[in-house]
């Protein structure tokens, strides 16, 4: 059975990679199960996070290791909050950061926006693999919805009239950016044996 480290501590994220996963039968683990500290992102693109997050995992084991950085770019806001999507306010809380973004976007006409998430896998060799998956939609005017996190409550997909926190889990992990790179992780997987 192939084993993989996740780079989060993130407990929704883990649960959503775990659920994601399942039909490959890999054995997952976290940073927790490695007592590795939060590993600070501080690239300019997504791809450079995840690389960061990757790599630096891939120092303390010989196993796959599967780091991501994804976040929400919104047009009227030229992309923002993009790679600060997490510490968008200064609170960094899920609550402050869509009220925060809410806000900004109170007297805009173009709401709409995009999730994107970036992936790196690097195998037992080493070898480092990039892969992309976006969700379009637009930004509500409100918060609705109690499933999900981050900035679901606010995200309409596009073929849609709910938030994602509305949708439910089984919808999202359809729909989400993280489903559809994480579908190509998977093609990956399963054609390397």
């Amino acid at each position: 059975m192939d084993q993989l480290v996740i780079a989060t501590h993130n407990a929704h994220k883990l649960d959503e990679y775990r659920l994601l996963l399942e039909p490959l039968k890999i054995e997952v683990y976290s940073l927790a199960d490695f007592h590795i500290d939060e590993i600070k992102e501080t690239g300019e693109t997504f791809a450079h996070n995840a690389r960061l997050k990757a790599r630096a995992v891939k120092k303390h084991t010989d196993m796959l290791v599967l780091a991501d950085d994804s976040g929400l770019e919104v047009e009227a806001l030229h992309g923002l909050p993009g790679v600060h999507s997490k510490r968008y306010s200064a609170a960094a809380t899920d609550q402050a950061n869509n009220a925060k973004l809410l806000q900004a976007m109170s007297q805009a006409t173009n709401r709409a926006a995009r999730f994107v998430a970036v992936v790196c896998l690097i195998d037992e060799a080493g070898e480092e693999h990039l892969f992309e998956g976006e969700l379009h939609g637009y930004i509500h005017t409100a918060e609705a919805g109690n499933g999900g996190f981050g900035y679901d409550p606010v995200f309409i997909p596009v073929g849609h009239t709910a938030t994602l926190a509305e949708l439910g889990m089984a919808t999202k992990n359809k729909l989400s950016h993280r489903a559809r790179v994480l579908r190509k992780v998977l093609h990956f997987l399963e054609q390397r044996g």
